[in-house]
């Protein structure tokens, strides 16, 4: 029987913080609980934000939380050709078109939509307005003159051609600490045409995670809240490219002092500055709940 692997996958744009902490706590619990296996793979493919030094900090900071991991470890940025792998299989069965619209193009044709409909554009679960298909109509021929003239665009999932080639229900099982198990359906139209290959980069977030989860084996995605509404998504991808869907847990998040969700971009207390108090690293795995 095919061991259990849960992964544990940081960006290294940003030092790691107790929310960080308590997913790869939780990851390493559950493996441990489980007989099964630990991963660690770093999430990169940010190549402006990502930092060598950020990546040795995360590794410094885990093993000073005292976790253990597989070698060799999955860095993002070494994997590209796997991603675009991905991507050509959507782009050969026509799932994904090319956007050459900036976010000031979007957030002004939404605005003046709104401005003549009199009604609110309908938002993704981050908060985004819905790509309103600019550059969908766009002729194989004008497509073809732009990019070769080097113009910058994305590449979405076609929804609309999506839903013909592959017919719902879309669902993942969902796990509980305590090990109970429900089949939940997702809605990936939610999303509407999301972005799979940024502009600078020949991949997305949603992409290379879930095409690392199955070169992994990854068989138990263990996260945060935040990301539960990707997982619509992720699941639809998952069976585009006939891929494997993990079973998932969604944590809760570990919050500030005023209740707000820690972030790297909010500067929140990070692991080695609370090591530098004087923290130790038992106190806090008391702090999180994994107190031996």
């Amino acid at each position: 029987m095919t061991k259990p692997v849960f992964r544990f996958a940081p960006s290294p744009n940003g030092r790691l913080h107790l929310g960080h902490a308590y997913s790869a706590l939780l990851n390493d619990a559950l493996a441990r609980r489980l007989d099964g296996r630990f991963l660690l793979r770093i999430e990169d493919i940010d190549i402006t934000r990502c930092r060598p030094e950020y990546e040795r900090a995360i590794y410094e900071d885990l093993a000073w939380l005292g976790l253990e991991w597989e070698k060799p470890i999955r860095r993002q940025s070494e994997h590209f050709a796997d991603y675009g792998g991905a991507f050509r299989t959507l782009k050969g069965k026509r799932l994904a078109y090319p956007c050459f619209c900036s976010r000031k193009h979007i957030a002004d044709k939404v605005e003046a939509v709104e401005a003549e409909g009199g009604k609110a554009w309908p938002r993704d679960p981050d908060g985004a307005p819905l790509y309103p298909g600019t550059c969908k109509g766009l002729s194989p021929e004008d497509v073809a003159r732009r990019i070769s003239a080097g113009e910058p665009h994305t590449w979405r999932i076609d929804s609309e051609a999506v839903r013909e080639f592959l017919s719902g229900p879309y669902t993942f099982t969902r796990f509980s600490l305590g090990g109970d198990e429900e089949i939940v359906e997702v809605d990936p139209w939610r999303w509407g045409d999301a972005v799979i290959v940024r502009k600078d980069v020949p991949t997305s977030y949603h992409l290379s995670v879930v095409v690392d989860d199955a070169l992994q084996g990854v068989t138990h995605v263990v996260r945060g809240q935040d990301l539960e509404a990707a997982t619509d998504l992720h699941v639809l991808l998952q069976k585009l490219l006939g891929l494997s869907t993990p079973l998932y847990h969604h944590h809760g998040l570990i919050l500030g002092p005023g209740g707000d969700k820690l972030a790297k971009s909010r500067r929140s207390e990070a692991l080695f500055e609370l090591r530098a108090r004087g923290v130790t690293a038992a106190e806090i795995k008391q702090r999180l709940g994994f107190a031996p």
